[in-house]
């Protein structure tokens, strides 16, 4: 009555979980992603020490500051072992 019935049948709202905090929960996956991001922000390195690729070199700045960004955001997530 007067609008206070849907205070009593409120529900709670459940928070959202991403696919990767779901996986980074595992300590084996864990690890892996990591040295996979690893692996790849070495790979995008060597290519821009070596300046094969100039006119991407922008595109590969880009997304070695993606990666190490996600180095650091996994970094801070800690896997309950």
């Amino acid at each position: 009555m007067f609008g206070l019935e849907d205070q009593k049948k409120k529900k709670k709202t459940e928070d959202f979980i991403f696919e990767l905090e779901k996986e980074l929960l595992n300590p084996k996956l864990h690890r892996e992603i990591k040295e996979r991001i690893e692996k790849r922000t070495q790979k995008i390195k060597e290519v821009l020490r070596t300046g094969d690729r100039p006119d991407e070199f922008d595109q590969y700045g880009k997304l070695l500051n993606g990666y190490t960004s996600l180095l650091k955001v996994i970094s801070r997530f800690t896997p309950k072992a």
